[in-house]
C-alpha cells in the first residue's frame, strides 16, 4: 500500500511531501514526493488516561468510535470494572479489545476498593497487582487514588509501588489539589503524572515535582482551558485525556478536538502533536507507530493542521476509519456482572429531621471537586424532604452488592424540578445512586436500575427510561453507535426535567467518588474528601456558628 501526502514529522519539526510505503503491518519506507494530495499525514492519536467503562461501551465498542476521530491507542485504567469483579474484570477488558485492531494498553488498579469507606464488588492486593503487571498488555501501575497512604507511608500502598518499580512501570498519579511539600512527597515515591490539576499553579507546583501533567477534558471534568496554555513551555511534559467520556461525547470527538482547540489556541502544532502523539507512547513505552520506517504503521489522515478532521485512520497498515466511518465491524460481548441488590420502597430515603440546618453537597458542573455548604432543612411531617424550588434534591447510594438500607443525604445543583435520575456507574465501587424531587421517584429510578442489573435511568410522572448496562453494571453489550443514542435520548430527558448540568448522569456517577474534595455520599455515608472521615448531615445550632 502506497499513501501520499504532507508528512509531519514531529521530532525533527518538518512537514515534507512524501510517499509513505506500507508491507503488512509496517512502514517498508518513506520517500519524497511530488504531486501529492492536499492532505496530511501524522501519528495516531494516543488517549493518555481514559476508563473505557465511562463510554458505557465495551473496549471492542470503543475501538469502532475512537478510530473514527484518529484515536489509535488508549492507556486505559480499567479500575471501574475492577472495583465491581477484581482481576476477573480487568481480564475481560484485555479480551474483549482483542478482538478489534487497536492498541489498548491497561494498567493494574492501583486502589481497589478505592477507600475503606464505601462496599465494593471486590478487592486487588499486591499479589494480584504482580499477577497483573507481568501481564503485557498492562504496562503502568494505575492511578495512585490513596494519595495521603502515600503520605503515610502506608505499607499496602508502597508495596504496590514497590512492585512497580521492580518490575520497571510507571506509576499513574490522582492527587487533586496537592500542592508544595506534600506534592513533592508524593511524587518523590515514584508517582509519575497527575491529570487530576484543576489551576495552572497546581500544575506548575507538580511539573516543578517532575510530574507529567495529563490536560484532562472529559464529559464532566473539563481542565482544558485552566491548563493548556501550560503547553508553550512545557510541553514534553504534558499530554491530552478524556478521563470518563460518555458515548455522546466519543461519537462527537476525542482527542481529535483538543488538538484542533490548542493549535487554535495560538500554541505551536508541533508542541501540541508532541503531546498528543508522542509523549503517552514515550512515557509508557508503548509500542505505538511514530511515523518512522520499520514502525508500525499507526498513522492518520487530516485534511489540515487547523481543524485536524481526519480523513483516514490506519493501525498496523489496516485502514480503519474513512471519513467519519468506522470500518470496524461489531463484535459479540459476552455479559459478565457483579449486582445483588433487592428492589426498593420509597420510604426507605425517608430522613428523620434532626436539626434547623444540615450539609449540603454543592455539585460543580464540569468539576469532579464538591463544594460543602450550610442550608436550612424544609421539613414535612418531622421528615427533612427535598426542595426543588430551591433546587435541594435528596440523593441516595444503595449497596448494589448486598443490599440493605440506602444512604441518604442533599445536593444542589442538579435543577430537576420533578422526578428523579440514578445510576449504577457510580465511581468508584459503582454502587447505585440516585437523586430525586421525592422518595417515590427515587424509589422508581433505583428499581428500574435494579431489575436490569445495571444501567442509567429516568423517571418522570408516568414517563421512564433506561439505558441497561448489563456488563458489569457499567457497559452495554450493545452497538457503540445505537447506546449513543440512547444515552442522547435519556440525557435530553434529564434536562427536560430541569437539570442545566452540561452532562447530569456523568456529574451524578461521581457524587460518590470519596477520594475527590469536599463533600460526598457513599452507601456508608456523608463523607468530608478533605478530612477523610464521615461527617454528620446535621449541624447542630453551635456547630453553624
Amino acid at each position: 500500500m502506497r499513501i501520499a501526502g504532507y508528512l509531519v514529522d514531529i521530532r525533527r519539526q518538518t512537514i515534507a511531501p512524501s510517499e509513505i510505503t506500507v508491507e503488512g503491518r509496517t512502514i517498508k519506507s518513506i520517500e519524497p514526493a511530488t504531486n501529492i494530495p492536499d492532505q496530511f499525514i501524522l501519528p495516531g492519536f494516543i488517549d493518555a488516561h481514559v476508563h473505557i467503562e465511562s463510554s458505557m461501551v465495551t473496549p471492542a465498542e470503543f475501538a469502532r468510535m475512537a478510530v473514527v476521530h484518529g484515536t489509535v491507542a488508549t492507556v486505559s485504567d480499567p479500575h471501574e470494572i475492577g472495583n465491581v469483579l477484581g482481576v476477573k474484570g480487568v481480564e475481560y477488558m484485555i479480551e474483549n479489545g482483542r478482538q478489534v485492531p487497536f492498541k489498548f494498553y491497561f494498567g493494574a488498579p492501583s486502589c481497589v476498593p478505592a477507600t475503606e469507606f464505601e462496599t465494593a464488588g471486590a478487592s486487588i492486593d499486591v499479589r494480584d497487582i504482580e499477577y497483573l503487571l507481568k501481564k503485557p498488555e498492562i504496562r503502568y501501575l494505575a492511578e495512585m487514588m490513596n494519595w495521603p497512604g502515600v503520605l503515610n507511608a502506608d505499607n499496602g500502598v508502597m508495596a504496590k509501588i514497590a512492585v512497580a518499580k521492580r518490575l520497571k512501570r510507571v506509576v499513574d498519579g490522582h492527587a487533586p489539589g496537592l500542592r508544595g511539600e506534600l506534592a513533592q512527597r508524593y511524587a518523590s515515591a515514584g508517582i509519575t503524572t497527575d491529570h487530576e490539576c484543576f489551576t495552572s499553579e497546581e500544575a506548575l507546583d507538580k511539573l516543578g515535582c517532575g510530574m507529567k501533567i495529563i490536560v484532562r477534558e472529559g464529559s464532566a471534568a473539563k481542565n482544558f482551558d485552566a491548563l493548556v496554555d501550560l503547553m508553550h513551555d512545557h510541553a514534553g511534559n504534558m499530554m491530552f485525556c478524556s478521563d470518563d467520556k460518555h458515548p455522546d461525547s466519543l461519537e462527537g470527538g476525542h482527542i481529535n478536538l483538543l488538538v484542533a482547540r490548542a493549535v487554535q489556541r495560538g500554541i505551536d502544532p508541533f508542541k501540541v502533536l508532541t503531546a498528543a502523539c508522542l509523549n503517552p507512547a514515550d512515557h509508557y513505552g508503548l509500542d505505538v507507530g511514530r511515523l518512522h520506517v520499520g514502525d508500525d504503521a499507526d498513522f492518520i489522515v487530516v485534511d489540515n493542521l487547523r481543524d485536524f478532521k481526519v480523513l483516514k485512520t490506519f493501525i498496523r497498515g489496516l485502514l480503519v476509519a474513512e471519513r467519519g466511518k468506522t470500518l470496524i465491524p461489531p463484535t459479540a460481548s459476552i455479559v459478565i456482572n457483579n449486582f445483588d441488590c433487592d428492589e426498593l420502597r420509597p420510604e426507605v430515603f425517608q430522613v428523620k429531621a434532626m436539626s434547623s440546618r444540615m450539609r449540603i453537597i454543592l455539585a460543580e458542573d464540569s468539576q469532579l471537586v464538591t463544594t460543602e455548604v450550610i442550608g436550612d432543612v424544609t421539613v414535612r411531617n418531622g421528615l427533612a424532604v427535598a426542595d426543588p424550588g430551591s433546587d435541594i434534591l435528596k440523593i441516595a447510594v444503595v449497596n448494589r452488592y448486598a443490599g440493605g438500607r440506602p444512604a441518604v443525604a442533599f445536593i444542589r445543583n442538579f435543577g430537576l424540578r420533578a422526578g428523579a435520575i440514578a445510576s449504577s456507574v457510580a465511581h468508584d465501587s459503582h454502587n447505585v445512586i440516585v437523586v430525586g424531587t421525592d422518595d417515590e421517584s427515587m424509589a422508581r429510578a433505583a428499581n428500574l436500575i435494579i431489575r436490569a442489573r445495571g444501567g442509567v435511568s429516568a423517571v418522570k410522572d408516568r414517563d421512564e427510561k433506561i439505558l441497561a448496562l448489563p456488563v458489569a453494571g457499567l457497559m452495554s453489550d450493545r452497538d457503540g453507535f445505537e447506546v449513543s443514542r440512547q444515552y442522547q435520548e435519556i440525557d435530553r430527558m434529564a434536562k427536560q426535567m430541569g437539570s442545566t448540568l452540561a452532562a447530569p448522569f456523568m456529574t451524578l456517577s461521581f457524587m460518590a467518588l470519596l477520594v475527590i474534595p469536599s463533600l460526598k455520599l457513599s452507601d456508608k455515608g456523608l463523607f468530608n474528601g478533605r478530612s477523610f472521615q464521615f461527617c454528620d448531615l446535621f449541624v447542630h445550632d453551635e456547630q453553624s456558628d
